[in-house]
């Protein structure tokens, strides 16, 4: 799945009943993400992770869709062991496990690695992590191999970069940005437009070609 492409819908048992993936999203951006197997360690600490920050991404009007090739009653065992050593868990687990020990969703969304790829009876999904926004497109990807946890602050980051440049169409997010530092202006953004978009201050920077590319402002919310 590129960025820009329509995720299809589908269908899925998980841990939280049945779904139909377009019905279930209503108008929610979505982040849907894949992890190796049940029972393993690394899993446990994402799971866990994603599910202590449930707030944070409820208060963003995002739905939380995790994924494995394993079954159903795995799944089930496993969130039970995921709270007991996430004690901070508050109430019931918060999010649905699909439940995909055909594979089929994994090949279809290209969770597969390279190697196994064509090893569908064998092949576990690496971590891979799509954020979608609620009319069902592929806002951003992630894939990171078996070996290497998730940062879930990041996560929630590119969601607030996603939404904030859905708001305000003319401003990028630099690196290592966060809510309330600079942004960049456009470059199509003229002079003009930029003085009467930001009326507060922008910040622009000199460079030795002479091209006046880089504008920064804190005036947005």
């Amino acid at each position: 799945m590129r960025i820009g492409a329509t995720i299809p819908n589908f269908q899925a048992d998980t841990t939280k009943g049945p779904i139909d993936f377009y019905n279930w999203l209503e108008d929610s951006w979505c982040v849907l993400f894949s992890h190796p197997a049940d029972f393993t360690p690394v899993c446990t600490t994402e799971l866990g992770r994603i599910a202590v920050h449930k707030e944070h991404f409820a208060k963003r009007n995002v739905k939380v869709l995790a994924h494995s090739v394993d079954d159903l009653k795995c799944h089930v065992d496993w969130v039970n062991d995921i709270k007991s050593y996430c004690p901070d868990i508050i109430g019931n687990f918060p999010y649905p496990i699909i439940a995909d020990p055909s594979r089929d969703l994994a090949v279809k969304f290209g969770m597969l690695d390279e190697k196994d790829k064509n090893n569908v009876e064998l092949a576990q999904t690496v971590r891979a992590l799509f954020i979608i926004s609620p009319d069902k497109k592929v806002r951003l990807t992630m894939h990171y191999p078996t070996s290497t946890g998730r940062n879930v602050d990041e996560i929630l980051r590119v969601i607030d970069s996603l939404q904030l440049t859905d708001r305000l169409k003319v401003i990028a997010t630099p690196a290592n940005w966060t809510p309330g530092t600079k942004v960049m202006i456009l470059p199509s953004v003229t002079e003009e437009e930029a003085d009467k978009l930001f009326p507060n201050g922008i910040e622009r920077v000199s460079m030795p070609s002479g091209n006046v590319y880089v504008r920064t402002t804190t005036d947005y919310k």
